[in-house]
């Protein structure tokens, strides 16, 4: 990965930041040039994920400050919109990268649940072989964690469902 770009975008949005930041799902955030970054999609402790209409961007909420207008980020919507498209091109190139016959696969919980045995990035076909049979995926479902694994974006339950048409899947211990 390349986190030179993702620190260029923490970099760029590194400022002094707001003693207790108090906006609520919705509220405007400006950028650096005092015009709307965009709208609050999501916030938590830690991070804010700022809604610029293309992209969902996570922003440390110790990177939006009290400016001119209200709450902001040292960056423009256009900043944080070509830094964002880098980075999902990165995962893209990445996760594809990974996609190929015979890789394990883990569920979103980190469990194993099955190796790849057709991959068709072209046709955008991946064929997941589970211990409940076989299943037609896309490039979509898949992602590479932060510790370089390939997972789906699925719990291991959902992955064993889907195999199984629905029926109930034969329990073999383990839960996601």
């Amino acid at each position: 990965m390349k986190f030179p770009k993702l620190a260029l975008l923490v970099g760029a949005l590194a400022v002094t930041p707001a003693a207790g930041l108090a906006q609520e799902v919705g509220a405007t955030i400006y950028g650096k040039d005092g015009i709307p970054v965009g709208t609050v999609a999501e916030i938590d402790d830690q991070v804010v994920v700022i809604d610029t209409g293309t992209h969902k961007a996570p922003v440390p909420v110790s990177m939006v400050f009290d400016g001119d207008k209200g709450k902001s980020v040292n960056a423009t919507r256009d900043q944080v919109d070509m830094m964002m498209a880098e980075r999902v091109a990165e995962a893209r190139a990445e996760r594809d990268a990974a996609l190929v016959k015979g890789a394990a696969v883990i569920s979103a919980g980190g469990r194993s649940v099955g190796t790849l045995t057709e991959v068709d990035l072209a046709a955008d076909r991946i064929m997941l072989e589970t211990p409940q049979g076989l299943l037609q995926m896309k490039k979509e479902h898949f992602a590479v964690n932060p510790q370089g694994e390939l997972a789906v974006l699925y719990s291991r339950e959902q992955i064993a469902s889907a195999a199984t048409g629905g029926k109930p899947a034969e329990r073999r211990g383990g839960g996601r």
